[in-house]
């Protein structure tokens, strides 16, 4: 018996002493053992879409760029209004050359892009307002007279004309062709410390309602943009021109990350036009119209806050021999979807003048198309811009 019981200890230590080096050395084979979380990850693959390179240095597209970037410098006469105490002698004498009449001049400086080769520059309209003198300064050094060929307030855009040839003009990018999260680079002169180049990415695009222009479509950047870039050029990583720098958004007059350009859609066509006429031509119907709100969808029993609501209509003008009436939804342009006020607005200043239109419109509940012949647009001044974002 006992040498049963001896048989059987050995056996169970040299068992155990198996399964202890299986445990340290084998785990995986012991299945009684608890099983760790799985974690599964997404992995994509090489052929999903298109990887970015690592950006090694902006200097190609900036050496492709700053030739055709100029510097614009205004200067403006002001006149001071003449004080009545003026024309006491006892008061001119002792204050005579505090209150002095004479016209004072004031300067202001940008920037503009050269567009073609024969001198005709692209700016802001803001800063070539009201000047009596324009200069520009090419990249080269050398100093030139410009004039104003054309200005367009409700874009902020302005095309100068310098007597040159051969100038190196920039390039055009293709319209919506700039994606958010794509690289970009402001140049222009800030301050009037000279020529500047700065690097952000597309923070935004289409962005509307900021109050500065009439027609709003802008792109939202962060690359430093301060006073003194309006007019330059914002370009993509490849040195072609996106849009025109025109605003930034701060509350000390300094880049804080926000800035705005006009598109090159935009700019490109409004440019064409000043070029060809020396203004710009735009559509009109004569409704004033405001933004749907989700309380207002509701109320007019609509599935979504899509469209305009026509809030007035001139009366004798295209909508209202067309048809239209107060209280009216409009939700197409000629087959063109409106989404809100800023749309349309676009959607019908792109309208040929004289040309006949389809608005489709929502009238209690029910969905109508009217025909309408566009009027042309008439001049308007751009409202004062809010204390933010500011014109630089």
């Amino acid at each position: 018996m006992r040498k049963y019981w001896l048989l059987f200890a050995q056996s169970t230590t040299v068992a155990l002493g198996v399964l202890f080096i299986i445990a340290l050395f084998k785990p995986e084979i012991l299945h009684w053992q608890r099983e760790a979380p799985s974690l599964t990850i997404r992995q994509a693959a090489q052929t999903a879409g298109r990887t970015l390179a690592p950006v090694e240095s902006f200097a190609p597209a900036a050496q492709k760029v700053i030739p055709a970037v100029v510097n614009v410098f205004t200067q403006q006469k002001i006149s001071n209004p003449t004080h009545p105490a003026l024309q006491d002698p006892i008061f001119r004498y002792f204050f005579g050359d505090r209150l002095d009449a004479r016209p004072r001049e004031v300067s202001n400086l940008g920037s503009g892009v050269i567009v073609s080769p024969n001198g005709y520059i692209l700016t802001n309209q803001h800063v070539v307002e009201a000047a009596d003198e324009i200069q520009v300064a090419l990249a080269n050094g050398k100093t030139v007279p410009a004039r104003v060929v054309g200005a367009d307030p409700e874009t902020d855009l302005a095309v100068l004309k310098i007597d040159a040839v051969d100038l190196p003009a920039i390039t055009f990018a293709e319209p919506d062709s700039l994606k958010v999260g794509d690289w970009v680079l402001a140049v222009g002169n800030p301050f009037g410390v000279g020529q500047t180049v700065t690097a952000g990415i597309v923070s935004a695009l289409g962005r509307t309602h900021l109050g500065i222009n009439t027609f709003e479509n802008f792109i939202q950047t962060d690359a430093a943009i301060n006073p003194g870039n309006s007019g330059g050029a914002l370009v993509d990583s490849s040195g072609n021109l996106v849009g025109v720098n025109s605003a930034i958004y701060s509350r000390t007059g300094g880049s804080q990350g926000i800035g705005f350009a006009i598109p090159v859609s935009i700019a490109r066509q409004v440019m064409e036009q000043i070029i060809k006429s020396g203004s710009v031509t735009r559509g009109w119907v004569g409704v004033e119209v405001q933004d749907l709100s989700p309380e207002l969808a509701e109320s007019f029993s609509l599935k979504s806050a899509e469209g305009a609501l026509i809030a007035g209509v001139l009366k004798g003008g295209p909508a209202d021999a067309g048809g239209v009436r107060p209280g009216d939804i409009l939700l197409a342009v000629n087959g063109n979807r409106v989404s809100d006020s800023a749309s349309l607005l676009n959607l019908i200043a792109a309208l040929k003048p004289g040309a006949n239109a389809r608005l489709t419109v929502a009238r209690k509940q029910q969905s109508m198309d009217l025909n309408i012949q566009v009027g042309r647009r008439p001049l308007q001044r751009t409202t004062e811009p809010a204390q933010e974002p500011e014109l630089n």
